[in-house]
């Protein structure tokens, strides 16, 4: 896919979910690639607008994670996206490669997570300190290969960083992540770390059309090197 390719997975009126692909930016100030100027600059092109493009970001993804983020054309729409999520009625899915053996193959885990001053990642704290948040997923197994586990992961709230610190502090690091401890490389390994992929796929996106309040359901195909550890036994 071009750099400035857009993969479009459901697009209903002022709503549209894409794909993100690993290592993209999903918000950045001007002059920095990210999602948002991407499909600001596709919507321009496609539609022929010749002034400003309205794109909301009601969520984001992780950098250095790919898949399904939905963006609004609209500020209402936006806004209505927005309070779906805050109200935790959002369904989100995500896919992870971690390291090691999970056990057991099915359960909760549940943390106090506070982002870390001065620095872009987030750490897990006792229940008292004052700037925890309490973090929850549930998750099952998938599969178990030779460099770990494929979890699916249902998340109940969206701490900065959860699924990666959560596994990470078990011990079980997203491949990929070097950030939170990972020995695993994962995907093209570029020069720039920036660019390099970790293991977190978010998988499926459900909510309520903001303008029709119908059900949307969207799968995000994963990216090539999602392939290559699959085969790995």
């Amino acid at each position: 896919m071009a750099d400035d390719a857009i993969d479009i997975l459901d697009e209903q009126g002022p709503c549209l979910v894409v794909n993100k692909p690993p290592g993209l930016l999903t918000q950045a100030p001007p002059g920095i690639d990210s999602l948002e100027r991407r499909v600001k600059a596709f919507l321009q092109r496609r539609d022929a607008i010749a002034g400003e493009v309205y794109v909301g970001v009601p969520h984001r993804l992780d950098r250095p994670a790919s898949g399904a983020i939905v963006l609004a054309t609209h500020p209402r729409a936006a806004r209505r996206l927005a309070e779906q999520f805050e109200r935790r009625l959002v369904r989100k899915v995500y896919w992870a490669c971690v390291s090691g053996e999970v056990t057991p193959a099915d359960g909760t885990w549940r943390d106090f997570i506070r982002k870390v001053p001065d620095q872009p990642r987030a750490e897990v704290v006792p229940a008292e300190h004052p700037d925890a948040r309490e973090a929850v997923l549930h998750y099952r197994t998938l599969g178990w290969f030779a460099w770990g586990t494929w979890l699916e992961i249902v998340l109940e709230t969206g701490r900065m960083h959860q699924v990666r610190v959560q596994a990470a502090v078990r011990g079980h690091p997203v491949l990929g992540d070097a950030m939170y401890g990972s020995p695993i490389a994962f995907g093209v390994q570029y020069d720039d770390w920036r660019l390099r992929a970790i293991a977190l796929h978010a998988r499926e996106l459900s909510f309520r059309h903001p303008g029709g309040h119908q059900e949307v359901r969207v799968l995000a195909p994963t990216p090539q090197a999602w392939l290559g550890v699959m085969k790995e036994t």
